[in-house]
This record gives structure tokens, C-alpha cells and sequence, in this order.
């Protein structure tokens, strides 16, 4: 970084819930080199921990936030500048930052909620950005749109972004009629009208991913690419356990050792991410929701859909992005598409767009490209 630039790295806004953050770790000390896309801090949300990466090169000139430090959102964390700008001025920077608003919901800039019809099912959905052919982000299994929380923003750079709640889960509409896989495609579908787009990309997890892809089945000539990460339906193995035990859960006890199979690495596990689980399962008919999902799509342990053969005929570019140490989906899934672009990401579980979400974005972004 040069021309006496000066970066601010500040608490991000992941998902429209989260107004603060706190350190748990720096990666690079004062006045060491950080490249762009280096790892400098982790900080902990309501929700998950996550790294922050420096969106340029440069010299880490001061570390403002120690770790434990609990900021807003926008609060400013550390600040990166080339070694051609003096103390003075980054003295300067740091007591004159002034952490802006983050953006209303209703705001131009901001997120907004929005509500689409799928055969009299209401579906909630959020849109980030403008413009360019949308992106319909599709949640797996017992999750929702917060899913997305590491990734909706920073693919909305150059395009409008709907994340929606499927039927059964979040805010949408608790039918899920014999819970098959058709009443969960007609809720991508019903976003993708939303989206007011001749085309759109689909990118689903898990479910999720089954469904983006029966959505872009149905509608082949409204799809423009697919992005699948660790979805179903391309195989009948599953970790039928933890389907069950996600179901019966009630108690935070219960389901903290399910979310950490989720993830290579189980420490980002938070207590705030367990209990925002049990919490969307309070919700009133969710439980029957998820029991009917699961009889129907992974009875006795396994999984009944087989999309692998239709996949393969399907016409549009297809990616798989899969976590090499998941264990509820197996990797191997990812060879059964055939013509399909697949990346094996490293060091991720089931949830690699959370786990490894700068890689995952970049990947999701350039195939939409």
C-alpha cells in the first residue's frame, strides 16, 4: 500500500442480527507485512467466530482492539498503511475514526426483507445489492438464511443477492406438505420470480443444495449457473444420526456436539450459535416441519433422493464445492456430477462456506461471472 493510503479494519455486519463483535485471536503482530487476503484477526459474533482477512496489502500499523475487546459493528479493529505514512498520521486516524451507523434494514444501502409466494407459502427472503443476473442463495437442513451470514455482502458486489428461509425453516411458511423435495423447489422458484430477472445463479448447502438444484431442473432456461456445496441427492450415504438427533433435540446439551460435526475445526462452535439453533426450533411448527423433511428425504439413515444421473444431463454450468473433512455428506458425492467443476476445500467440515467463507465467496462469485 502506497501514496500514503490508510485502511481501516473494522467489525463487519454478518447477518442482519449481529450489531457487535469481539477479538478472540490475532494472526499478524504490529508492523509485520499482511498481504491481501491474509488472515489478520478472529472475531466472535452472536452467532459464529470468524477470520477477517486484509482487503489490502500493506504494514498492520496498529493493532487498536486487544483481544476480549467487544466493539460494534463498524468498530474500528486495527489499521493497515505503507511504511511511507508517519505515527503521527495514524495517531490522527485512530482518534479522529468515527464508526458509521451500520445501514438500516430498510435503508438503501442495507438489507431488505422481503416476502414471495410459493403456491400460497409464504417465503421470506433478504436482499443484498443490485443489479446483474440475481444470486438466490438456498440454506440447508434445520438452518436459515444466517447461513449466509459470512458470504451475502461480499457477493453482492456486483449483483443483487436473495437469501431465502425454505419452507419449514425461519421466517417462511411452516407447510412443507409430505416434506418432498417439490415443495422446496417451488420456494427457489418463487425467489427467482422475485428477483425480477430473466435469469438467475443458484448456489445451495446441504438440502439446500437439492433444491437449487430441482429449481434449475424445473426451470432450466431460468438458471444461469449452479453452485452446490455438500449437497444431497447426489448419494444414498448420510450421517443418519445426526438428521435424527437434529430432529429430537431440545436442550443445548443435546445439540452442541451435533453443530460441532458440522465443522472441521469444532471450537467455532459458539454457545450463541448452539442456542440460535434450539431457538429457530421453538419456533412454532418447526419440529413437525423438520420430522416430515426427514421422513421423506432420509428415512432409516438414508437418503432417498437420486439426482445424480438428471444432474448430469441438466445443460448449465455446474460447480460442487465440498469441505475434505465432511462428515455428514461424504465428499465423494462430489465425483457423481458428471461435467460438473469440482473444488475439494481443505480444512473445511460440512459448512464450508462459513469455515472457509473468503475461499468459498471467491469461488461462488467467479463461477457467476
Amino acid at each position: 500500500m502506497t501514496g500514503g493510503r490508510i485502511l481501516a479494519v473494522t467489525v463487519p455486519k454478518w447477518g442482519m442480527a449481529m450489531e457487535e463483535g469481539t477479538v478472540t485471536a490475532w494472526h499478524v503482530e504490529e508492523g509485520a507485512p499482511v498481504a491481501e487476503g491474509d488472515e489478520v484477526l478472529d472475531v466472535e459474533s452472536t452467532k459464529i467466530a470468524n477470520a477477517i482477512e486484509a482487503r489490502a496489502g500493506g504494514v498492520l500499523r496498529r493493532r487498536v482492539a486487544a483481544v476480549g475487546a467487544t466493539l460494534p459493528v463498524g468498530g474500528l479493529l486495527a489499521v493497515i498503511a505503507g511504511e511511507d505514512v508517519s505515527d503521527e498520521e495514524i495517531d490522527g486516524f485512530v482518534s479522529g475514526f468515527a464508526v458509521e451507523a451500520a445501514a438500516d434494514d430498510a435503508g438503501e444501502s442495507g438489507p431488505a426483507l422481503r416476502f414471495a409466494d410459493a403456491g400460497g407459502r409464504r417465503i421470506r427472503h433478504v436482499a443484498h445489492g443490485e443489479g446483474g443476473e440475481p444470486l438466490v442463495l438456498v440454506h440447508g437442513f434445520g438452518g436459515d438464511m444466517n447461513a449466509w451470514m459470512f458470504n451475502q455482502a461480499a457477493l453482492a458486489a456486483d449483483r443483487a443477492v436473495h437469501a431465502l428461509d425454505l419452507p419449514g425453516h425461519g421466517g417462511s411458511s411452516k407447510d412443507v406438505g409430505d416434506g418432498g423435495l417439490d415443495v422446496l423447489a417451488s420456494a427457489v422458484g418463487a425467489v427467482m420470480d422475485a428477483a425480477d430477472a430473466a435469469r438467475c445463479h443458484l448456489a445451495g448447502h446441504s438440502l439446500g443444495g437439492a433444491a437449487a438444484l430441482q429449481a434449475a431442473l424445473d426451470r432450466p432456461e431460468r438458471a444461469a449457473s449452479l453452485t452446490l456445496i455438500a449437497p444431497v441427492g447426489l448419494g444414498p450415504e448420510i450421517d443418519g444420526g445426526y438428521i435424527a438427533g437434529f430432529v429430537a433435540a431440545r436442550r443445548r446439551k443435546e445439540m452442541k456436539p451435533l453443530a460441532e460435526r458440522l465443522f472441521a475445526d469444532p471450537s467455532l462452535v459458539t454457545r450463541a450459535f448452539v442456542e440460535g439453533l434450539l431457538r429457530s426450533k421453538r419456533i412454532d411448527g418447526v419440529d413437525a416441519a423438520l420430522a416430515a423433511i426427514a421422513s421423506r428425504l432420509f428415512a432409516d439413515g438414508r437418503q432417498t433422493l437420486d439426482l445424480a444421473a438428471r444432474a448430469s444431463g441438466l445443460g448449465l454450468p455446474v460447480q460442487v464445492l465440498w469441505g475434505a473433512a465432511d462428515a455428514i455428506v461424504p465428499a465423494a458425492h462430489a465425483r457423481r456430477l458428471e461435467g460438473a467443476t469440482v473444488r475439494i476445500l481443505e480444512g473445511a467440515g460440512h459448512m464450508p462456506m462459513m469455515e472457509k467463507a473468503s475461499e468459498a465467496n471467491r469461488l461462488i462469485a467467479a463461477f457467476a461471472r
